[in-house]
Protein backbone atom coordinates (compact mmCIF):
# COMPACT_ATOMS: atom_id res chain seq x y z
CA UNK A 1 0.00 0.00 0.00
CA UNK A 2 1.31 3.42 -0.95
CA UNK A 3 2.14 5.90 1.82
CA UNK A 4 0.58 9.37 1.86
CA UNK A 5 4.07 10.89 1.78
CA UNK A 6 4.74 9.42 -1.68
CA UNK A 7 1.65 11.16 -3.04
CA UNK A 8 2.68 14.36 -1.28
CA UNK A 9 6.09 14.18 -2.96
CA UNK A 10 4.47 13.77 -6.37
CA UNK A 11 1.93 16.54 -5.71
CA UNK A 12 4.69 18.94 -4.68
CA UNK A 13 6.41 18.45 -8.05
CA UNK A 14 3.44 20.21 -9.66
CA UNK A 15 3.82 23.44 -7.68
CA UNK A 16 6.18 26.41 -7.47
CA UNK A 17 7.55 25.81 -10.94
CA UNK A 18 9.02 28.67 -12.94
CA UNK A 19 7.81 29.44 -16.49
CA UNK A 20 9.60 27.21 -18.95
CA UNK A 21 10.26 24.57 -16.29
CA UNK A 22 7.25 22.27 -16.63
CA UNK A 23 7.24 18.88 -14.93
CA UNK A 24 8.17 16.38 -17.66
CA UNK A 25 6.71 12.92 -17.10
CA UNK A 26 7.84 10.24 -19.56
CA UNK A 27 5.34 7.46 -20.16
CA UNK A 28 6.69 3.95 -19.51
CA UNK A 29 4.79 1.06 -21.03
CA UNK A 30 6.54 -1.70 -19.10
CA UNK A 31 9.04 -2.25 -16.29
CA UNK A 32 12.09 -2.07 -18.57
CA UNK A 33 11.16 1.30 -20.08
CA UNK A 34 10.31 2.62 -16.59
CA UNK A 35 13.81 1.79 -15.40
CA UNK A 36 15.34 3.55 -18.40
CA UNK A 37 13.40 6.74 -17.65
CA UNK A 38 14.26 6.61 -13.96
CA UNK A 39 17.95 6.07 -14.73
CA UNK A 40 17.81 9.12 -17.02
CA UNK A 41 16.96 11.21 -13.96
CA UNK A 42 13.23 11.92 -14.26
CA UNK A 43 11.65 12.52 -10.82
CA UNK A 44 8.33 10.80 -11.64
CA UNK A 45 6.62 8.85 -14.43
CA UNK A 46 3.13 8.68 -15.93
CA UNK A 47 1.94 5.54 -17.71
CA UNK A 48 0.00 5.95 -20.98
CA UNK A 49 -2.99 3.62 -21.37
CA UNK A 50 -2.45 3.31 -25.13
CA UNK A 51 1.23 2.49 -24.73
CA UNK A 52 0.54 -0.12 -22.06
CA UNK A 53 -2.27 -1.55 -24.20
CA UNK A 54 0.09 -1.92 -27.16
CA UNK A 55 2.69 -3.66 -25.01
CA UNK A 56 0.03 -6.15 -23.91
CA UNK A 57 -1.31 -6.75 -27.41
CA UNK A 58 -4.51 -4.70 -27.14
CA UNK A 59 -5.95 -1.75 -28.99
CA UNK A 60 -6.24 1.46 -26.99
CA UNK A 61 -9.26 1.30 -24.71
CA UNK A 62 -9.54 -2.49 -24.92
CA UNK A 63 -7.26 -3.53 -22.06
CA UNK A 64 -9.12 -5.44 -19.33
CA UNK A 65 -8.93 -3.71 -15.96
CA UNK A 66 -7.11 -6.62 -14.31
CA UNK A 67 -4.36 -6.53 -16.94
CA UNK A 68 -3.98 -2.75 -16.77
CA UNK A 69 -3.65 -2.74 -12.99
CA UNK A 70 -1.18 -5.64 -13.16
CA UNK A 71 0.93 -3.78 -15.72
CA UNK A 72 0.95 -0.64 -13.58
CA UNK A 73 1.97 -2.72 -10.57
CA UNK A 74 4.97 -4.13 -12.45
CA UNK A 75 6.03 -0.64 -13.52
CA UNK A 76 5.74 0.74 -9.98
CA UNK A 77 7.68 -2.21 -8.56
CA UNK A 78 10.53 -1.60 -11.03
CA UNK A 79 11.30 1.98 -9.95
CA UNK A 80 11.70 4.12 -6.84
CA UNK A 81 10.17 7.34 -8.23
CA UNK A 82 6.44 8.19 -8.04
CA UNK A 83 4.24 6.75 -10.78
CA UNK A 84 0.90 8.07 -12.03
CA UNK A 85 -1.34 5.65 -13.94
CA UNK A 86 -3.65 6.31 -16.85
CA UNK A 87 -6.71 4.28 -15.85
CA UNK A 88 -8.88 5.56 -18.69
CA UNK A 89 -12.53 6.03 -17.67
CA UNK A 90 -12.28 3.95 -14.51
CA UNK A 91 -13.39 0.61 -16.01
CA UNK A 92 -16.91 0.95 -14.64
CA UNK A 93 -15.66 0.49 -11.07
CA UNK A 94 -17.25 2.29 -8.14
CA UNK A 95 -15.01 5.09 -6.83
CA UNK A 96 -14.04 3.25 -3.64
CA UNK A 97 -13.06 0.07 -5.50
CA UNK A 98 -11.28 2.06 -8.20
CA UNK A 99 -9.15 3.86 -5.60
CA UNK A 100 -8.42 0.65 -3.72
CA UNK A 101 -7.25 -1.11 -6.85
CA UNK A 102 -5.12 1.85 -7.89
CA UNK A 103 -3.45 2.06 -4.48
CA UNK A 104 -2.78 -1.68 -4.52
CA UNK A 105 -0.53 -1.10 -7.55
CA UNK A 106 1.57 1.42 -5.62
CA UNK A 107 0.71 4.28 -7.99
CA UNK A 108 0.32 7.72 -6.43
CA UNK A 109 -1.66 9.41 -9.19
CA UNK A 110 -4.10 8.73 -11.98
CA UNK A 111 -5.64 10.12 -15.15
CA UNK A 112 -9.41 9.85 -15.53
CA UNK A 113 -11.11 10.63 -18.85
CA UNK A 114 -14.34 12.58 -19.29
CA UNK A 115 -15.60 10.86 -22.43
CA UNK A 116 -16.85 7.37 -23.11
CA UNK A 117 -15.63 4.60 -25.44
CA UNK A 118 -18.08 5.82 -28.09
CA UNK A 119 -16.39 9.23 -28.14
CA UNK A 120 -19.24 11.07 -26.42
CA UNK A 121 -18.33 13.64 -23.79
CA UNK A 122 -19.68 12.85 -20.35
CA UNK A 123 -22.08 15.28 -18.74
CA UNK A 124 -19.69 17.70 -17.01
CA UNK A 125 -21.62 17.98 -13.75
CA UNK A 126 -22.07 14.23 -13.49
CA UNK A 127 -18.35 13.83 -14.20
CA UNK A 128 -17.51 16.36 -11.50
CA UNK A 129 -19.71 14.53 -9.01
CA UNK A 130 -17.95 11.27 -9.85
CA UNK A 131 -14.52 12.90 -9.48
CA UNK A 132 -15.60 14.23 -6.10
CA UNK A 133 -16.43 10.67 -5.04
CA UNK A 134 -13.03 9.48 -6.23
CA UNK A 135 -11.38 12.30 -4.29
CA UNK A 136 -13.38 11.45 -1.16
CA UNK A 137 -12.33 7.80 -1.41
CA UNK A 138 -8.69 8.65 -2.09
CA UNK A 139 -8.18 11.50 0.34
CA UNK A 140 -4.67 12.87 -0.17
CA UNK A 141 -3.25 9.52 -1.27
CA UNK A 142 -3.79 10.11 -5.00
CA UNK A 143 -2.85 13.01 -7.28
CA UNK A 144 -5.93 13.26 -9.47
CA UNK A 145 -5.39 14.39 -13.07
CA UNK A 146 -8.79 15.11 -14.64
CA UNK A 147 -8.72 14.75 -18.40
CA UNK A 148 -10.80 17.17 -20.47
CA UNK A 149 -11.62 15.74 -23.88
CA UNK A 150 -13.24 18.70 -25.65
CA UNK A 151 -10.37 19.08 -28.14
CA UNK A 152 -10.37 15.44 -29.25
CA UNK A 153 -14.14 14.95 -29.26
CA UNK A 154 -15.12 17.76 -31.61
CA UNK A 155 -16.68 20.19 -29.14
CA UNK A 156 -18.17 23.28 -30.81
CA UNK A 157 -15.99 25.64 -28.76
CA UNK A 158 -13.30 23.43 -27.24
CA UNK A 159 -11.56 26.18 -25.27
CA UNK A 160 -14.71 27.56 -23.64
CA UNK A 161 -16.05 24.08 -22.90
CA UNK A 162 -12.67 23.00 -21.54
CA UNK A 163 -12.63 25.97 -19.19
CA UNK A 164 -16.14 25.21 -17.94
CA UNK A 165 -15.28 21.58 -17.32
CA UNK A 166 -11.93 22.38 -15.73
CA UNK A 167 -13.53 24.71 -13.19
CA UNK A 168 -16.00 22.02 -12.20
CA UNK A 169 -13.30 19.38 -11.91
CA UNK A 170 -10.98 21.56 -9.84
CA UNK A 171 -13.88 22.36 -7.52
CA UNK A 172 -14.51 18.61 -7.25
CA UNK A 173 -10.96 18.05 -6.02
CA UNK A 174 -8.81 17.49 -9.10
CA UNK A 175 -5.15 18.32 -8.50
CA UNK A 176 -4.43 18.89 -12.18
CA UNK A 177 -6.45 19.28 -15.37
CA UNK A 178 -5.48 17.70 -18.68
CA UNK A 179 -7.07 19.25 -21.80
CA UNK A 180 -5.79 16.49 -24.05
CA UNK A 181 -5.12 17.47 -27.64
CA UNK A 182 -5.06 21.20 -26.89
CA UNK A 183 -2.92 22.97 -29.53
CA UNK A 184 -0.14 25.26 -28.45
CA UNK A 185 -2.08 28.42 -29.32
CA UNK A 186 -4.89 27.41 -26.94
CA UNK A 187 -2.67 26.92 -23.90
CA UNK A 188 -2.36 30.60 -22.84
CA UNK A 189 -6.17 30.95 -22.73
CA UNK A 190 -6.45 27.73 -20.76
CA UNK A 191 -3.73 28.88 -18.38
CA UNK A 192 -5.46 32.19 -17.72
CA UNK A 193 -8.80 30.51 -17.02
CA UNK A 194 -7.82 27.45 -15.00
CA UNK A 195 -6.81 27.47 -11.37
CA UNK A 196 -3.99 25.09 -10.58
CA UNK A 197 -1.70 22.85 -12.63
CA UNK A 198 -2.34 22.10 -16.31
CA UNK A 199 -1.12 18.99 -18.12
CA UNK A 200 -0.44 19.16 -21.86
CA UNK A 201 0.44 16.38 -24.26
CA UNK A 202 3.55 17.06 -26.35
CA UNK A 203 3.22 15.61 -29.87
CA UNK A 204 6.27 15.02 -32.08
CA UNK A 205 7.29 18.10 -34.03
CA UNK A 206 5.54 20.55 -31.73
CA UNK A 207 6.99 23.22 -29.44
CA UNK A 208 9.97 22.34 -27.28
CA UNK A 209 9.37 21.30 -23.70
CA UNK A 210 10.57 24.72 -22.52
CA UNK A 211 8.20 26.45 -24.94
CA UNK A 212 5.25 24.42 -23.64
CA UNK A 213 6.16 25.57 -20.14
CA UNK A 214 6.42 29.19 -21.24
CA UNK A 215 2.97 28.93 -22.83
CA UNK A 216 1.54 27.89 -19.48
CA UNK A 217 1.89 24.12 -19.13
CA UNK A 218 2.68 22.88 -15.64
CA UNK A 219 3.13 19.24 -16.58
CA UNK A 220 4.00 17.55 -19.88
CA UNK A 221 3.17 14.00 -20.88
CA UNK A 222 3.50 12.12 -24.15
CA UNK A 223 0.66 9.62 -24.37
CA UNK A 224 1.82 6.58 -26.37
CA UNK A 225 4.29 8.69 -28.35
CA UNK A 226 7.45 7.39 -26.66
CA UNK A 227 6.34 3.77 -26.96
CA UNK A 228 5.64 4.27 -30.65
CA UNK A 229 9.04 5.86 -31.20
CA UNK A 230 10.65 2.93 -29.43
CA UNK A 231 8.76 0.48 -31.63
CA UNK A 232 9.93 2.44 -34.65
CA UNK A 233 13.50 1.82 -33.52
CA UNK A 234 12.75 -1.88 -33.04
CA UNK A 235 11.28 -1.97 -36.54
CA UNK A 236 14.49 -0.50 -37.96
CA UNK A 237 16.52 -3.11 -36.10
CA UNK A 238 14.27 -5.86 -37.43
CA UNK A 239 14.60 -4.59 -40.98
CA UNK A 240 18.37 -4.53 -40.57
CA UNK A 241 18.37 -8.20 -39.61
CA UNK A 242 16.67 -9.35 -42.78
Amino acid sequence: MVSPSAADTFRALHHDRSPGDALVLPGPWDAASARVFEEAGFPALATPSAGVAASLGYEDGQTPADEMFAAVRRIVRAVSVPVSADIEGGYGLAPKELVERLLETGAVGCNLEDSGPDGTLNDPRAQADWLAEVRAAAGDRVVLNARVDTFIRGAADPIAEALDRARLYVAAGADCVYPIGAPADAVPALRSGIEGPINVGAPPGGPSLREWGELGATRITFGPGLQRRAMGAVREIAEGLR
